[in-house]
């Protein structure tokens, strides 16, 4: 503390300058053991000089509070604190309150200059009569006192904090002369307003308005006489007779700041004796603070938005200095989060996912705003906890749906949701919408199998076998087709036409990544089939790029930041950016709207309501998930096994019996339930179609193949630009391998696959001719030309 006398000759001369100053202002002594030094003469004078040569110049730190995070509705999620302090002005104090503080701790603050020779001599004759302890400390000593300490304590300065209220004739004479001078700085309601919102009222609530909710579950500004005596009699000794702890205490010295109002003339006696008749005990309405999210009532999100709070560089330069604006700087965090959403969405999930189910099913769901990334829900089916070791029982303090810097995990393997980004690469790179893609034979034991040569950059090792969920593939498959009914070999074959690598740099373009932050892992399995991990908010966040048509933002929580004087702090913007062109946009939604038109993800249909979406299972069935949007919210929702894996399979839930749990078969009903709800008054808009160009591509005339070689044939179909794979054999008067007709002919796509259909080199022969006296049977001609293919049926 700046002025402190540190030597006896100081000191003797400061004590001096004190006595002969407290004779010109009408002084004796300050409740202090003055020792016997002449207060006449050149050491009056020197004692006069020396005390106005104290520093005087007084300055206040602003003061730690508690600061706020709420909904998008305003309601309170937590207050993060360091103190639970709540600063207010003073005319939202009760004026009982403000009468009852002044009344027990200096009656005649509104008269005195900010030493008062009364309460001096008071104290002094009470002392000398062997009465009560009494000490002269005007309020604004005390207002003087408790800043000095607070600010030695913002600056970590442990030994100024407690020089700031040690019992010295120093400490006290520097405490006179900043109260003095404080007094012609500041308007009394300006230090009272000060005092109460500095003093510590016990059981860790500081101000005023922290105790009124504290003890009472009111303001500050709505205290009647029994609270505001109360609270009044608490900043003497805090520690000892606060009423949660020390209730029979706290009440006794109520009823002290009751007579003392009395005495004054402040209440009259009927409100006197009707206080003094109320128990302390039934006077209280405890509230706990929300100090940490572990006590809010969404913790999960609320540890979302700390950890979120801690990267803003609106918030200071360091992570400790965010972190003590978060905790001391009195701010108002409102968030995006809707808290009917959010209701709802938890409502749906656990309805059919039960928290701490049987089966040791987990299940989580994450709700964005396109075209904003304002993150709309999140919600779990577990209960939140610090402790370890209970994740089986449904208990745990991880949220699934973020990544590990906020307070998650790795996330799970996607599965088939990652066909989307082979999708968009695909519509990328000039195939259509209403084009076809290769596909190689598949059922759910016969595997196909792509070598290593196939595979080709980040393949892996050995042979990749990949399985369908119906006997399906060995010919070009519409793409419309291959994304509603999800086949995989169709999707592994468009992959590795595409190039792996591409079409894993389009998922980090999308803003897709493992839990760590990371892209995903570069192999055909992970990039094709999901076999990678991600969280719920990642994948809504980037599937709701295509709601935006093309455009990604990263996932943001915070709608505002206000200081405690109401200014709002300048935030940059959410990190939007135009990612991929907006009609391939649109024709990967086109295909996606299929998924749930006719597909594995009928059961999330949103009725009249447009909606897109891919549903997703692992190989294992460990992890299963629905990822969709509509025009105005993107959601995911993930339904797998987090603790230990198993296979989903004869599980029961809430009543219903699932013999093998795919991605259609729960996520889907969830998402559906919940964007119903979710959606409910908002207007239905359709999605933008694409162009023409996107949906039919650039047609160009199939060359005629019909007798060449395989090779042959592939070389002038290549050379027209178009990919191509055998597709199948027919009977032809061709020779054996020649190709007889190829499907689509006449014209196709510029870059599509071209199936070729080769002859058996069989010709059916004529049925042998009967006997004249048996009726000849209709003639059944020989055709000699390649069959024609059959007319295709639309997709």
């Amino acid at each position: 503390m700046h002025g402190r006398a540190t030597n006896l000759g100081n000191v003797l001369s400061l004590l001096g300058a004190f006595v002969a100053t407290a004779m010109v202002m009408g002084l004796l002594a300050a409740g202090l053991l003055i020792p016997a030094v002449g207060a006449t003469g050149t050491a009056a004078t020197s004692g006069v000089t020396a005390f106005d040569d104290l520093p005087g110049e007084f300055t206040a730190s602003a003061l730690s509070q508690q600061s706020k995070i709420v909904d998008a509705q305003g309601k309170v999620l937590a207050t993060p604190q360091e103190e639970n302090r709540i600063i207010v002005n003073l005319k939202d104090v009760a004026p009982i309150m403000q009468k009852a503080q002044i009344a027990i701790e200096d009656s005649r603050f509104y008269e005195h200059g900010g030493v008062d020779p009364r309460g001096i001599a008071r104290a002094m004759v009470s002392n000398a009569q062997g009465g009560d302890t009494q000490g002269a400390s005007t309020l604004t000593q005390q207002y003087v006192k408790l800043t000095l300490q607070e600010n030695a304590l913002r600056n970590n300065d442990e030994e100024a904090a407690k020089a700031a209220v040690r019992v010295s004739a120093a400490r006290k004479i520097q405490e006179i002369k900043y109260a003095v001078t404080l007094e012609k700085e500041m308007t009394k309601d300006q230090i009272l307003q000060g005092y109460m919102n500095l003093a510590y009222y016990g059981d860790l609530a500081y101000g005023v308005e922290a105790a009124a909710q504290h003890y009472f579950s009111i303001s500050a500004k709505d205290l009647n006489i029994p609270q505001a005596a109360l609270l009044a009699g608490l900043v003497q000794n805090p520690s000892r007779t606060d009423p949660i702890n020390n209730p029979e205490r706290a009440q006794a010295r109520r009823d002290v700041v009751l007579d003392r109002m009395h005495d004054l003339g402040i209440i009259g006696d009927k409100a006197w004796k009707n206080a003094k008749a109320i128990p302390v005990k039934k006077m209280l309405k405890r509230k706990d603070p929300l100090s940490n999210c572990a006590a809010s009532r969404e913790p999960y999100f609320c540890n979302y938005v700390m950890a979120y709070l801690k990267t803003m560089p609106e918030l200071g330069k360091t992570v400790p200095e965010r972190i003590k604006n978060i905790t001391q700087g009195g701010l108002t965090i409102q968030t995006t989060l809707n808290p009917t959403t959010q209701e709802l969405a938890r409502k749906q999930l656990t309805k059919r996912v039960p928290v701490g189910n049987d089966e040791h099913i987990g299940a989580a769901a994450a709700i964005v705003q396109p075209g904003t990334g304002k993150v709309v829900a999140m919600v779990q089916n577990t209960t939140y906890t610090t402790g370890k070791g209970s994740e089986t029982k449904g208990l745990t303090g991880l949220n699934w749906n973020v990544d590990r810097e906020y307070g998650g995990e790795n996330g799970f393997q996607f599965g088939s949701t990652a066909k989307m980004y082979a999708i968009v690469e695909a519509l990328k790179r000039g195939q259509s919408v209403n084009g076809t893609i290769p596909s190689k034979f598949a059922t759910t034991k016969q595997p196909a199998v792509y070598s290593p040569q196939e595979q080709g950059k980040c393949g892996d090792q050995g042979n990749w076998e990949v399985r369908n969920d119906e006997a399906i593939g060995g010919k070009p498959i519409p793409l419309k087709t291959a994304t509603a009914k999800s086949v995989n070999t169709a999707f592994a074959s468009l992959v590795l036409k595409l190039g792996t690598p591409n079409v894993r740099n389009m998922m980090t373009t999308m803003g897709l990544h493992n839990g760590y932050g990371e892209p995903i892992l570069c192999s055909p399995a992970a990039v094709t089939l999901g076999a990678g991990t991600a969280t719920p908010l990642t994948l809504a966040a980037s599937y709701a790029t295509l709601a935006a048509n093309g455009k990604y933002c990263k996932p943001n929580p915070i709608l505002s930041i206000t200081t405690n004087d109401k200014k709002a702090i300048k935030l940059n913007p959410t990190p939007c950016k135009q990612v991929i062109d907006p009609d391939v946009a649109k024709g990967a939604t086109e295909l996606l709207t299929g998924v749930i038109k006719n597909g594995t993800g009928t059961g999330a249909s949103l009725g009249s309501r447009p909606a897109a979406g891919k549903t997703g299972t692992t190989d294992n069935h460990y992890q299963s998930w629905f990822v969709g949007y509509t025009p105005q919210l993107a959601t995911a929702v993930w339904v797998g096994t987090p603790y230990t894996q198993f296979r989903m399979k004869n599980v029961s839930l809430a009543g219903t019996y699932y013999g093998e749990v795919f991605g259609g078969t729960i996520s889907a009903p969830v998402w559906q339930a919940i964007m119903k709800g979710a959606s409910e008054g908002m207007p239905i808009r359709d999605f933008d179609t694409p162009s023409d160009k996107i949906q039919n591509g650039d047609k160009v005339a199939v060359p005629f193949v019909g007798g060449l070689t395989v090779d042959e044939a592939t070389a002038r179909l290549t050379d027209a630009g178009f990919k191509v794979q055998v597709a199948g054999s027919t009977n032809s008067g061709y020779g054996q391998g020649r190709v007889v007709y190829t499907s689509p002919n006449g014209t196709a796509l510029r870059g599509d696959t071209i199936g070729l259909y080769l002859s058996t080199g069989y010709v059916p022969q004529a049925p042998t001719p009967r006997a004249s006296n048996t009726p000849k049977p209709n003639p059944t001609p020989t055709k000699s030309e390649p069959t024609k293919p059959p007319k295709p049926k639309k997709p």
